[in-house]
């Protein structure tokens, strides 16, 4: 008996990993998966950010006409704003990346991204263009086409100002021209030595669209009905694509199940121009190879002779499916290796067949042995042979007839060490220092997957009827919550030694003196993974260039826990050598010297996998003098806020108001009342209490409310103070170096208790001033005027009126992002906000 083996290259395929609870497909779900075997046609979506896919249009594509289909986000997101908490940056980014990994779950379609950062909203595609490297950009996207090989690529804005973001209008511009690249050999050859040759997609399409403001659609475009219900599904492509949004939890994406006509608008951009249907002149079906017309029959008859009851009897049809298209590979086409994988995969779901690989730790640090548990389970087919599972570099081998539907979970142990190589954990585009549009990510064959691949793999062989497959899964941490109940979770590796500082902000030259804050002094916390004793050990001080041993001595660590080292300022920190400080600790284990001087790092949300990571931690110092006036602040959150570090660190005593806490006698209490970023437009109840809020105004009180994103708070019209005054999501300040004029020079909050000056708007980052204030009241003062380049100066980024003895301010300047930055400046504005005088 000949015995064929499934080897699936991977250079032709990008692997996503992204745990989750284990399970099988339904049978109906199988039907879907068995008629997307006849289709060979793919799709590559392309656009700027998470959450600038057409999530109507995805789900169509691949559950209804069965393309395989694609979303390239050219970014990750890490500049936009955070509803869930308060990660911004980086963090963010990774948080975006699992949700668009999510939406893919939901809509069956894949995701892959460029090395581009999303450094922030900005107004035109040449700026866009020219801090991402436009040529580095333009060579990921064409890599990615050229191992994707899509028949047709679509674009989801145009390449100009319609696009409503400069983002927007460069991910246009960028794929246009990688249409044409990734056909020109010419073009980044050194891309060939990694196995991808040219490819030139038959149609580049723009996906126009009626939304913001803005309509591109027209009758002479081609039109495309995607609001279809699938009864296998249970649902319309609307009604997906809505599931599929609503995983854009931090960006408050939430959307409705539509249902109903949905109409999508094309025009198409470059290559042949599609009439009437998106395939024009593609060969769709396996015709497009030799001998395809008899593949065409067999999974024609496969799908005509399926039995939902019974989607067992499928799988001896499917095996010699196989074999057949086995046969026309080697081949370094991609929809081929694509469709080995697919029947795979439907082979494994008919029958029905189960298996995963767990620990019961969360966590190993580098040469740990770990215990992993292979699980396997068949319940439908009888011609199964289970011959083994390798781990790394274990391998163990069995021979085990699996009994249809005896029902019996078959269990393997195995002890195996784990990777000695660096960075197993750290996401692969985190792993080099980054410049200022772009993530370093040397290792070519890595650009483009959204995420690492898993830290150990189970590579399971079985011999179903005379072919042998091989079926690799994650090894996962697995535990039972008493809520959630069984939850896979990434398994990974940690450091031995976790290292962090704090405060990560340190005012040198607060003033007054505060008591309750320690200038004097900052703090080295490291956190033991691993049980040792008589270890040496070194702790290093680093500032600029400057490495000084704080201390030698030998330890004994306890694993889990923390060590707090209390750090003289004057003796070890030098103004004249930077404003910041970081630590590393060398440790000798075994006679070997180990480093760390990284922080090991945990997000955790419901929605998403549980994402960890490494980063340098640091102190910043601030020498300038800072005085603030005042004692006690009430603070009301908004989403992904971390101004109340920033108070705290300023000597303020602050408290956190709520709902209930919203009356007179409250209120009463504070010096200011500080309202985070977007609380209006999450909280209807502060536009209900606005009443309360002018009162405490009126009685001497000073309300300072960060921005808000839209006038309302749901369908209702947002209130804010005693005077009225709208923003608009178009005003914004996004150069972070635009030059600011003192409109008022004499104004309090310019003056006391801080003199401001440009010197103070020196070093913000991302941005000036966002949502600024429009149709102002002319009770209210603005202090401040700013504008990009080419454009008109704006008076929106900061209000000030007084009413009764108190003020109100509202306050679109960046300071949301500046204070968590350490920005002597914003310090001071916030400040003098506080101490805005009572009349």
């Amino acid at each position: 008996m000949k015995i064929i083996p499934f080897i699936f290259s991977i250079l032709f395929c990008f692997n996503i990993y992204t745990p989750t609870s284990a399970q099988n497909i339904s049978s109906s779900e199988i039907y879907l998966q068995l008629k997307k075997l006849k289709t060979t046609a793919s799709i590559l979506y392309i656009a700027a950010h998470p959450d600038d896919e057409n999530n109507s249009l995805l789900p169509y594509l691949a559950k209804e006409k069965m393309y395989r289909t694609a979303y390239l986000s050219l970014t990750r997101g890490d500049g936009g704003q955070n509803l869930i908490g308060n990660e911004q940056g980086i963090e963010l980014g990774m948080i975006r990346t699992q949700e668009l990994l999510a939406a893919r779950k939901i809509d069956g379609c894949e995701q892959y991204f460029s090395t581009a950062y999303e450094f922030g909203y900005s107004k035109n595609a040449n700026e866009a263009l020219s801090i991402w490297n436009k040529e580095k950009v333009l060579s990921d996207v064409v890599w990615v086409i050229r191992k994707f090989q899509p028949d047709i690529i679509i674009t989801r804005f145009p390449g100009d100002a319609r696009a409503g973001h400069g983002h927007h209008a460069a991910s246009s511009i960028i794929a246009n021209e990688a249409f044409y690249a990734a056909a020109d050999p010419k073009k980044f050859p050194e891309q060939f030595q990694y196995g991808v040759k040219p490819w030139q997609a038959k149609r580049i399409l723009w996906n126009t669209f009626n939304f913001g403001g803005t309509n591109t659609t027209a009758d002479n475009q081609l039109k495309i009905e995607v609001g279809q219900f699938n009864p296998l599904l249970g649902e319309s492509y609307g009604e997906i694509g809505g599931e599929a949004r609503s995983m854009h939890k931090s960006q408050g994406e939430g959307r409705p199940k539509r249902k109903g006509s949905i109409l999508e608008y094309f025009t198409t951009t470059g290559g042949d121009t599609a009439k009437t249907d998106l395939m024009d002149g593609i060969i769709t079906d396996w015709s497009k190879v030799y001998n395809g017309s008899e593949i065409n029959n067999e999974i024609d008859k496969i799908i005509a002779n399926y039995n939902v009851a019974h989607p067992e009897n499928s799988v001896k049809a499917l095996v010699e499916l196989y074999k057949k298209v086995h046969a026309l590979w080697p081949s370094n086409d991609a929809w081929l290796n694509k469709k080995l994988s697919d029947i795979q995969d439907a082979i494994i779901n008919c029958s029905g067949l189960f298996a995963d690989a767990t620990t019961q730790e969360e966590f190993a640090l580098k040469g740990d042995t770990v215990n992993v548990s292979c699980f396997i389970n068949s319940r439908n087919y009888n011609n199964i042979i289970f011959k083994g599972v390798s781990i790394q570099r274990f391998a163990l081998d069995t021979l085990k007839q699996l009994a249809k539907n005896d029902n019996q979970t078959y269990i393997l142990k195995v002890k195996l060490l784990t990777p000695s190589e660096e960075n197993e954990t750290q996401p692969y585009w985190l792993q080099q220092p980054q410049t200022l549009g772009n993530f370093t990510v040397p290792k070519q064959y890595l650009i483009g997957k959204a995420w690492n691949d898993p830290l150990l793999t189970a590579r399971f062989n079985f011999r179903i009827e005379d072919v042998d497959f091989y079926v690799n899964k994650p090894v996962e941490y697995k535990y039972i919550d008493p809520v959630k109940g069984e939850v896979y979770q990434p398994f990974v590796m940690m450091p031995h030694i976790s290292v962090s500082l704090s405060p990560h902000i340190l005012l040198l030259n607060l003033l007054p003196k505060n008591s309750n804050i320690n200038n004097d002094s900052f703090f080295i916390n490291y956190q033991s993974n691993f049980s040792g004793k008589n270890i040496p050990v070194t702790l290093y001080i680093l500032q600029d260039t400057i490495k000084t041993v704080f201390e030698n001595k030998i330890m004994n660590f306890e694993k889990n826990k923390s060590y707090n080292i209390p750090v003289s300022v004057p003796k070890f920190y030098n103004p004249q050598k930077g404003n910041a400080i970081e630590v590393a600790l060398r440790l000798n284990i075994n006679g070997k010297d180990y480093v760390y001087n990284q922080y090991f790092a945990s997000i955790q949300y419901n929605h998403i996998p549980n994402i960890h990571y490494f980063f340098k931690d640091k102190i910043k110092f601030i020498n300038e003098p800072i005085k603030t006036i005042g004692k006690k602040i009430g603070y009301i959150q908004g989403p992904g806020d971390r101004v109340p570090d920033a108070i705290k660190t300023m000597g303020y005593a602050i408290q956190f108001l709520t709902e209930p806490d919203i009356k007179p006698e409250t209120l009463k209490q504070f010096d200011a009342i500080i309202v985070g970023i977007r609380a209006y437009n999450l909280y209807e109840w502060l536009t209900d209490k606005n009443d309360v809020l002018n009162e405490y105004i009126h009685n001497g009180g000073n309300l300072i409310v960060q921005y808000i994103k839209s006038n309302l708070v749901g369908n209702k019209k947002i209130q804010i103070g005693p005077y009225p005054f709208t923003v608009s999501t178009s005003s914004r300040i996004t150069e972070e170096n635009a030059n600011v004029n003192f409109l008022l020079p004499q104004h309090s909050v310019l003056n006391f208790p801080n003199k401001i000056t440009e010197k103070d708007f020196e070093n913000w980052i991302q941005e000036r001033s966002t949502y600024q204030a429009t149709q102002i009241d002319t009770h209210f003062q603005t202090p401040l005027s700013m504008h990009d380049t080419g454009e008109k100066d704006s008076n929106g980024s900061l209000l000030i009126a007084s009413y009764g003895k108190g003020n109100i301010a509202y306050v679109s300047l960046a300071l949301f992002r500046q204070l968590p930055a350490g920005v002597p400046g914003s310090f001071k504005i916030l400040a003098n906000l506080i101490a805005l005088p009572k009349h």
